[in-house]
């Protein structure tokens, strides 16, 4: 998968992160939390100044995981893969003190709350209330629920990933 695309002084930093978020996923997630992973990685580098340039990159790799992770109830043991917070910082060898205190600088600066449409897991955005919630003549409805013929609008708008119908579960 090719890299995004980061500025090049802060490409080493960036490039040590995602080696670290990419082991992680190999051994103990998906390609798909290593591809949300590589993303929030590079639009942390790309703030300005980014903030990956200070600190450890051990625990900007544990902040960014921990963050997916977060979005995506990786923490709930219902789910598969599962993780729980002490497992994922030990992974990294990362304090759960020093992780958190990345994790809510990360979530701080891009505005990430739970079940943030953004950084969910493509296989799960079906499955993520948020995506589906549209402000119609003031009024939060979910698409899945209105007419075929507005929820192609709303797919046009870009305000929903796919027409539910064209899309199976």
């Amino acid at each position: 998968m090719p890299s995004p695309t980061v500025p090049t002084i802060v490409k080493p930093r960036f490039d040590e992160v995602v080696g670290l978020t990419d082991a992680v996923c190999r051994t103990h997630l998906t390609d798909e939390y290593a591809a949300l992973a590589r993303e929030l990685a590079a639009a942390l580098a790309r703030k300005r100044p980014s903030p990956l340039m200070r600190g450890h990159c051990d625990t900007w790799a544990c902040g960014v995981m921990y963050t997916i992770g977060a979005v995506n109830f990786l923490f709930d043991p219902a789910q598969t893969p599962h993780l729980n917070s002490r497992e994922l910082c030990a992974l990294f060898g990362v304090s759960q003190s020093a992780c958190a205190a990345k994790t809510r600088e990360i979530r701080r600066i891009f505005d990430i709350g739970p079940l943030d449409p953004r950084w969910s897991l493509p296989s799960r955005l079906a499955e993520n209330p948020l995506v589906w919630m549209v402000l119609v003549n003031g009024v939060m409805v979910d698409m899945r629920t209105m007419p075929r013929e507005l929820q192609e609008q709303a797919y046009q708008l870009g305000l929903i990933p796919f027409v539910p119908g064209d899309r199976s579960a």
